[in-house]
């Protein structure tokens, strides 16, 4: 079970060293609104162990980041929207970064670089110049490295998100998001999860691919 107050604690301090002048707004209810998203009954996955996993992922690859707190706020606007059911998700959570971040004092440039951020997500693409795009996928992708169990029970929370959807469908879908996936010349694009995290996922990506096909 997530640690609620931890969790708290780490989006106050990032909000707090984000602001630009330093000062304004209790962090704490921005914090409980997101907690309250991502703790929504519909999310399998994409839940407060998703975004604690990123969050940890985001302090392992700091160093390579050039705003490591706007890298953090991001992460946990990245799916704050979420609904299996539609498509525009990382999108609206884009808008309500936009919307909730300048009202918490945050400038307007951090504000649209979580946004942009945020938007990222989508492609999970970041240019060779882009140091906390390259952060916050390799973040959020680092779960297609985990070990035989862990990816097992990722797969299987992915699935259950898309429980509406007919196997066939789900099964096509799936495949088309894996080679996707598979097609990107590097998955992960920060030199700690190039080393340590590309070999086995693709190796985890290439075997669901094979188990979905059978």
């Amino acid at each position: 079970m997530a640690d609620l107050d931890a969790l708290r604690t780490r989006f106050s301090h990032a909000l707090e060293r984000a602001r630009s002048p330093v000062g304004g707004p209790d962090p704490v209810p921005y914090a409980d609104n997101l907690l309250a998203r991502w703790q929504e009954p519909q999310r399998r996955y994409h839940t407060l162990t998703h975004l604690t996993a990123v969050l940890d992922r985001v302090d392992e690859l700091e160093a390579y980041a050039d705003d490591a707190d706007v890298v953090r706020l991001a992460a946990w606007f990245h799916d704050a929207v979420y609904l299996p059911d539609r498509s525009e998700n990382e999108e609206r959570s884009a808008r309500l970064a936009e919307r909730a971040l300048p009202e918490a004092g945050v400038s307007r440039e951090r504000t649209g670089e979580v946004a942009r951020l945020v938007r990222l997500t989508v492609s999970h693409d970041p240019a060779d110049d882009d140091p906390d795009g390259q952060v916050l996928c390799d973040a959020d992708l680092a779960i297609l490295a985990a070990p035989p169990s862990a990816y097992a029970a990722y797969t299987a929370a992915v699935r259950e998100e898309y429980h509406f959807v007919p196997s066939d469908a789900f099964r096509a879908g799936r495949s088309a998001v894996l080679r996707q996936l598979l097609e990107l010349p590097r998955l992960f694009r920060t030199p700690y999860g190039s080393e340590r995290w590309e070999e086995t996922a693709r190796y985890n990506l290439r075997g669901e691919l094979e188990l979905l096909a059978s």
